[in-house]
């Protein structure tokens, strides 16, 4: 029910992936009467799915509490039916508050130790997709949080790109050590000096995001969403310059119809929709936000993001990833107390034996 369309959009993005994989099975939560009328046009999908009545739905514009506290949500009951079981993967379009919302109370985080989940997103580059995050869920991080972040990424990044091992980059002002601010510095040094067998590559730049200098791009909620932005703002805006610019005349006109191969294939690279699917990382169980406006293809992309963790052992390998990463914090936490004791010890010691100073004992 959630985006700027509801089911006009959501099912029949279930639709279209239906039509590439028809072992999968659906239940769409929300309005029947209005479900039920897409339906009608669709009866593949009708018989792969099975629709869960409410007549409560979360406005884009509610705030989190307020959802909340609203037991009976199609959101609500979606994000139940994956702590059940009954569900692999939630997919929403809805209001992004209340998704995270909802969904850290209903699933709880894999471990204590995480506080929010981090929201993911796929980066048209030269060489594909990459991955970044945080793009929104936690407006400050610290150098821990981040490593957690870095984490996830890989976890992410694995399943859905089919890359062993990702490239991990920390996104920074500059390439230097010395550039940034206290917790990107930090947890560059735990991450260059961590065994915690990923392949970190180092500081990257705003610049590599396109480039595909590394796989997985870690950053604070707060930069990550305005990066987000700003590239979305920029692509549209290139596509509106190239549009004026070939009905500027009949010369024009007739170029673009010359190149019109060439400009689709552009435009589907730097299409938000073709990346459709935000993972919320952290959760004990899958949930995908899809854009609020997506259309049809663009919402089958996000359910095909679920799909994908899914059928991976993404949750298992992040859970593995951080109790190694908590482990390897207390070695060298009781590592650096030991040191300090024995400093401590070596300073307490009296003073024995004899100086020689100019030639005289000094006792």
């Amino acid at each position: 029910m959630g985006g700027d369309h509801g089911p006009a959009v959501t099912v029949c993005g279930a639709a279209l992936l239906l039509d590439e994989r028809a072992d999968l099975f659906f239940q769409l939560h929300g309005d029947e009467a209005r479900i039920n009328a897409e339906l009608a046009r669709l009866p593949k999908l009708k018989e792969r799915s099975v629709v869960i009545h409410t007549d409560q739905a979360v406005a884009m514009d509610e705030k989190p509490a307020q959802a909340i506290r609203r037991r009976n949500t199609s959101l609500a009951n979606a994000i139940h039916a994956v702590k059940s079981g009954e569900a692999k993967a939630v997919i929403s379009a809805g209001n992004t508050g209340a998704l995270m919302a909802l969904s850290k109370m209903i699933l709880k985080m894999l471990t204590d130790d995480l506080e929010r989940p981090a929201i993911g997103c796929s980066w048209p580059n030269k060489k594909g997709f990459g991955t970044v995050l945080d793009v929104g869920a936690n407006v400050t991080s610290d150098a821990h949080q981040l490593i957690e972040f870095a984490l996830m990424g890989a976890a992410f990044h694995r399943a859905v790109r089919g890359v062993e091992k990702p490239s991990i980059g920390l996104l920074n002002v500059g390439s230097e050590d010395v550039k940034g601010h206290e917790e990107v510095r930090e947890a560059h040094k735990l991450l260059r000096e961590n065994a915690l067998g990923l392949n970190y590559h180092g500081f990257v730049e705003g610049t590599d995001l396109c480039e595909g200098t590394v796989d997985v791009v870690v950053t604070d909620g707060f930069t990550g969403n305005v990066a987000l932005k700003t590239a979305e703002g920029a692509a549209r805006f290139i596509k509106d310059l190239l549009k004026d610019a070939f009905k500027s005349s009949p010369l024009a006109m007739l170029g673009a119809l010359l190149a019109a191969p060439a400009l689709k294939a552009m435009a589907k690279r730097i299409d938000p929709g073709t990346g459709n699917g935000g993972p919320l990382l952290g959760l004990r169980g899958i949930v995908i936000k899809s854009h609020g406006g997506a259309d049809a293809r663009a919402f089958s992309n996000a359910i095909r993001v679920g799909v994908s963790l899914a059928a991976s052992g993404y949750e298992r390998d992040i859970t593995l990833s951080l109790a190694q990463f908590s482990q390897s914090l207390a070695e060298q936490e009781a590592l650096s107390l030991a040191a300090t004791s024995s400093d401590t010890t070596i300073k307490d010691l009296p003073l024995a034996g004899h100086l020689e100073v100019a030639g005289n004992k000094v006792n």
